[in-house]
């Protein structure tokens, strides 16, 4: 017989605004937002926390919606700023459980639904406890094959990689890229394709075969430079799974499995991680039509969303990628949507840093032992 979700007292009432409760210390806790916490704070939020959703309740925990990471970039993508409220993309009218509804049930109805985390609710409709599938399923091991591109001379970040290719420079006392292999390896990813070229010999020494890391790791061989995306024509075929691909001199708390859920609910082809990028003209701008001004704006901030350098393809756009020849990601998507194919871009909220200069280098060093 299953035992129940939670034998639990339902916690007391908040006497103040959320925001003011005591920091958090349990899964249900750490989740609590009031509906006026920014989009930003949430952001920062999720990267510290255990848990990926925010609850948002009112004054008597009352729950009154749900935000997740991706309510969040379902916002980012429709323009809004990180600086409006929670209420502005949260689902009003989240799915709920009861209190002491027995665990297998929930679980049913998780895998059911096809959902990660489900808040508990008591006979007033409060929060009383949040129900993640992690707690109620054992971790299990990722299907997908991943490439890491390590090919690249990293110029940019002379003299430190006369000697050293960029991957294999030290942040946070370990390198790069062994940082990368260990947080995909906790995440369930076991089987690993290196693309090499620059001090090949550096990489190949360090990780072997894998077998120390309890992975898999092969070698995919430039003998010329062959860009970002050209390496992928030396991956066997033979699959229909995706193939999870990310530059090897990057650092982020990106969760791939769901990235590659999320290419694969909506029916992608090539899905690339994006990243908002604000950038601010230091003058007052003119907006003119003709010879007549219209208006001015002073130093206006506008937002792009940049390639984050992570990507999820599927079979059909490793087909495009030619053999033989420098082949870069642009050179993919553009050939994907001639195909006829989808692209999707998933923004990314989560710490993210691109190891490209020195600058980078050393922020990536001093933020390293806070954010990992």
């Amino acid at each position: 017989m299953d035992s129940a979700v939670a034998h639990i007292t339902p916690p007391a009432l908040a006497p103040t605004p959320v925001q003011q409760v005591a920091p958090p210390q349990t899964r249900l806790a750490q989740s609590l937002i009031g509906p006026d916490t920014s989009i930003h704070t949430l952001i920062e939020r999720f990267t510290a926390w255990t848990v990926q959703i925010g609850l948002v309740v009112d004054n008597q925990r009352k729950l009154i919606g749900t935000v997740t990471d991706g309510d969040i970039r379902r916002g980012l993508l429709r323009g809004i700023t990180t600086d409006a409220p929670v209420q502005t993309i949260m689902n009003p009218a989240p799915r709920t459980i009861r209190f002491g509804e027995p665990r297998g049930d929930v679980l049913a109805f998780m895998r059911r639904e096809k959902i990660k985390h489900i808040p508990v609710v008591d006979f007033a409709g409060r929060a009383v406890d949040l129900i993640t599938i992690d707690t109620l399923l054992a971790p299990h091991d990722q299907p997908y094959r991943v490439v890491l591109m390590a090919g690249g001379e990293g110029l940019r970040l002379r003299p430190l990689t006369e000697h050293t290719p960029k991957p294999m420079l030290d942040v946070g006392g370990r390198p790069i890229l062994e940082t990368i292999v260990r947080r995909l390896a906790d995440s369930g990813f076991s089987e690993f394709h290196i693309s090499v070229n620059y001090r090949a010999d550096v990489i190949r020494n360090h990780f072997g075969d894998g077998t120390p890391m309890n992975v898999d790791v092969s070698y995919i061989e430039e003998e010329k430079p062959l860009g970002t995306a050209g390496p992928l024509a030396k991956l066997s075929r033979g699959t229909n799974a995706p193939v999870l691909v990310m530059n090897a001199d990057i650092l982020s708390k990106v969760d791939p499995v769901q990235m590659i859920d999320f290419h694969r609910e909506n029916g992608a082809a090539a899905t690339m991680a994006v990243r908002s990028y604000e950038v601010q003209v230091p003058y007052g701008v003119v907006d003119i039509d003709d010879h007549e001004i219209l208006g001015m704006r002073e130093k206006p901030v506008t937002r792009h969303f940049i390639n984050a350098g992570i990507y999820v393809l599927g079979p059909e756009a490793l087909d495009l990628v030619p053999g033989d020849r420098a082949f870069d990601m642009p050179d993919l998507f553009d050939a994907c949507r001639a195909a006829g194919l989808s692209t999707l871009a998933y923004p990314v909220q989560e710490y993210w840093v691109d190891i490209g200069q020195l600058d980078d280098y050393r922020r990536a060093n001093e933020e390293f032992a806070k954010i990992f």
